[in-house]
């Protein structure tokens, strides 16, 4: 296709209000809202009955034994039980990849706590647990490798004794760093942002039977890629991907969390073929916060080099990702940290780059993609970087930026690391976000003082997400799953209405709306009488599901191409009925219109279903329906972005930070429903708060996770989240049917940066920097503190 890809078809729906651009309110809701929704802990099968895992209370330590009680032989199940199950293998093909196995029960070790030494089954789920109550775990603890850092020194304890360090991945990119060494501005710091764990407010679950009739496995799982869970089961219990039927229900928020095959839908896939009945598993909230994944655990050691007005002349970074004890199947543990090397530029253009990776193993929850992925850990990084090279060259931090953003007359753009920016105005961006935040009046309110005591401070960050990653992409990095043409299926019933089968699966995106919208462009079908399905390998075409925000760019372009095609050969059939030329017709509004009469879409599939007598001599025998993959023009993805301005307030004595004002300036290219483009920037905002200042998962020396309650691991709540100030631009991709872009991540990637500049605006008078997220009370006490104890020190 031609750089004219990003136009749209011909449209059959202009100026109806339910196509792309409208706001059109969500399908499901109305199921939703009126409690009938079903996710997986709704789903009641007959002869149910309910698993609890034994897990372990070590981070470290060998398996000596596991003492089951006798009266229990036949309920209880470990390593020994499950003959021929091989462990979850996610491989990649980078150089020095080290491989990790995960037993879905523990054999020879347990590497975190919380992981799965035995699973139990009773007729209740209190049952189980009582069961799992009575098992007794004769263990050696080790030594537990809790600190990334640590993990990488010499002589420290080995997580996978094999590999002979703990280390997955080193990777690393140079572009000519040395001329920057010369630069007379040099900025240097050590950044980090704690682990977090995902909190939707549904966990994770799996309902499991067996159809001795169809000789099928069916598994009711929450999961964000269905149909690569399938994959990843297929290869564990070693059966035919035909044998097995994975069905994804509605899901209450995902954001990567279930985006991984589970140990515990391997467990429970064989004990359902095993006992000849239902099987259930749902995650509570203590195993969601002991046991289940983590992510965003990054480490920086940066430097930024730059001329005195700000222009950047290179930067030199070592990143370290705490990947925890193995490889979650299918992104691998080196996902994050081997995308930092090639992100971590961001916008902005320079002649000097190097960065170098480790992704490191530790005795913790294994991790993985986070909404944003490695791009919130960048981004704080950078833009916390930019803010000092601003201080140390004495001029506002926004001029920084626009200095050093790519412009849009440089459109299409190669970076230094080769990403190939799409389309955009990142100054623009900028320029919106400044001039709403008014930099100037926060500067005056500064030098008034706050009556309260509380110092205000005003922070910037702006990132650039790429996103409907293509095969190359993927191909590159050797993982299980590579993504290729999407696919979607369209079918025009008898009646006139239209079913949508997408790989694809919507865990709040809105895609049951979307996707009819994008169909709606194409045919003219009320959306009310477009039924999207997905969720089901047994009726869906193969997808590598939902992630990195391409579903309706991958998706999206599928829909249209099946109902474009669908189009065609309902033109050929009108023009029959109407007794016109096909050349004399078009399809506008639902209808297939001539130069003087028009016939209906409904009319039209009633034709052909139910009057074939009545259909034109040649016409296509493969009727009403269209299976039809898309891609992109070009492989590299799309690049939304969007620039984020803050004002804080932060109590010096107490350490509160107050959000007063937040600006959200965004381009996601052509949006198909701005509503659910701002709901969707709202809970990404929410989330990036919590990064910023709430959420956080320590560990102690001994591998312990320590905040095991909601009342320990803290989360934002409507006090805490502002609704933000949200500037829409629309720059179409050009690489991309109708100029769509992917959007759903990028709310929850930049929120971090441009609060930690604000927090740091405001305590500059003190002297006081911060470097860690979540920026706590007490870190900020601690730090005007200790910035009070060196200047009384140094006087």
């Amino acid at each position: 296709m031609s750089h004219a890809e990003s136009e749209p078809p011909s449209s059959a729906a202009a100026g109806t209000g339910q196509g792309i651009g409208a706001r059109l309110s969500r399908k499901e809701d109305d199921r939703f809202m009126r409690g009938r929704g079903q996710y997986v802990a709704d789903i009641r099968l007959a002869g149910l009955k309910d698993v609890a895992f034994v897990r372990s209370p070590l981070a470290h330590a060998r398996i000596r034994a596991v003492h089951v009680p006798e009266r229990f032989r036949d309920v209880v199940f470990t390593a020994a039980d499950l003959a021929g199950v091989k462990p979850i293998r996610a491989v990649s093909g980078l150089p020095g990849f080290k491989i990790s196995e995960q037993p879905v029960l523990a054999t020879d070790k347990v590497r975190h706590v919380g992981e799965l030494v035995a699973m139990c089954v009773a007729p209740t789920r209190a049952e189980a647990e009582d069961i799992a109550a009575s098992v007794t775990l004769d263990l050696e603890e080790l030594p537990a490798v809790y600190h990334m850092l640590k993990a990488r020194q010499a002589g420290t304890a080995l997580v996978h004794e094999h590999w002979g360090d703990n280390v997955f991945l080193e990777s690393a990119f140079e572009v000519d760093i040395q001329p920057a060494f010369d630069a007379p501005i040099k900025v240097t710091r050590e950044i980090s942002t704690a682990r977090q764990c995902m909190s939707p407010l549904e966990g994770r679950g799996v309902v499991a039977s067996f159809d001795h009739r169809l000789d099928q496995l069916t598994l009711y799982t929450g999961a964000q890629m269905p149909h690569i869970v399938r994959n990843g089961l297929s290869d564990c219990l070693g059966m035919e991907q035909g044998r097995i039927r994975i069905v994804s229900p509605d899901i209450g928020g995902g954001f990567g969390h279930k985006g991984i095959l589970l140990p515990e839908e391997v467990c429970l896939g064989w004990l359902a073929m095993r006992k000849g009945h239902a099987v259930r598993w749902i995650e509570d909230r203590r195993e969601h916060l002991t046991a289940s994944a983590n992510c965003r655990e990054h480490h920086y050691k940066i430097s930024v080099y730059a001329d005195r007005d700000g222009s950047l002349r290179g930067i030199d970074c070592e990143a370290t990702v705490d990947s925890g004890a193995y490889s979650s199947y299918p992104f691998s543990a080196c996902l994050e940290a081997a995308q930092v090397a090639s992100i971590l530029p961001g916008p902005y253009r320079m002649p000097a780059y190097r960065c170098k990776t480790f992704s490191v193993a530790t005795n913790k929850c294994p991790i993985l993609p986070y909404r944003g992925v490695a791009r919130t850990g960048v981004c704080f990084a950078l833009e916390i970087m930019l803010d000092a090279v601003a201080t140390e060259c004495g001029i506002e931090p926004g001029e920084v930026r626009l200095r050093n953003l790519v412009k849009p007359d440089e459109m299409p753009f190669d970076n230094i690391t080769k990403k190939h920016f799409d389309s955009g105005d990142y100054p623009q961006a900028m320029h919106r976000a400044l001039t709403a935040i008014d930099v100037a009046a926060v500067r005056a309110r500064q030098r008034a003082k706050e009556p309260d005591g509380r110092l205000i401070g005003t922070g910037l960050s702006i990132y650039c997400e790429q996103a409907a990653h293509g095969t190359s992409v993927y191909a590159g990095w050797g993982i299980p799953m590579v993504p290729g043409h999407e696919q979607a299926n369209a079918r025009m019933t008898p009646d006139g209405g239209l079913e949508i089968r997408v790989g694809v699966h919507s865990h709040g995106q809105g895609l049951e709306t979307t996707l009819a919208q994008i169909a709606y462009e194409i045919l003219g079908i009320d959306t009310a009488r477009v039924r999207v399905v997905h969720g089901d390998t047994a009726i869906t075409p193969y997808s590598t599901g939902t992630w990195g925000s391409r579903s309706m760019v991958m998706a999206g372009g599928a829909v249209a191409t099946a109902c474009i095609e669908i189009g065609e050969r309902a033109k050929r059939i009108g023009a029959k009925l109407l007794q016109l030329d096909p050349a004399m017709v078009t399809l506008r509004d639902g209808r297939v219109c001539g130069p003087n009469s028009s016939i209906g879409l409904t009319e039209v599939a009633h034709t052909w279903y139910r009057r074939p007598q009545d259909l034109p001599g040649d016409v296509d025998p493969a009727g009403l329906e269209s299976t039809s993959g898309y891609k992109p023009q070009r492989d590299s993805g799309t690049f939304s972005y969007a620039a984020h301005a803050v004002t804080v307030a932060v109590d010096p004595d107490l350490g509160e930070v107050e959000i007063l004002d937040y600006v959200i300036v965004e381009d996601g290219g052509v949006l198909v429903n701005p509503m659910i483009v701002d709901g969707q920037i709202f809970g990404g905002l929410a989330q990036g708060i919590g990064t910023a200042l709430y959420e956080e998962m320590p560990f102690d020396a001994a591998g312990q996770p320590l905040a095991t309650t909601l009342a320990d691991y803290l989360l934002p709540g409507p006090t805490e989240v502002p609704e933000p100030r949200l500037d829409h631009m629309e720059t179409p991709s050009p690489y991309t049917l109708f100029g769509v872009k992917g959007i759903g991540e990028g709310g929850a990637i930049a929120p971090p940066a441009a609060i930690a500049n604000a927090v740091n605006d405001a305590l500059r008078p003190l002297g006081v920097e911060l470097l860690h997220s979540p920026i706590s009370p007490r870190r900020v006490v601690e730090a005007i503190l200790a910035a009070r104890d060196a200047q009384r020190s140094a006087a």
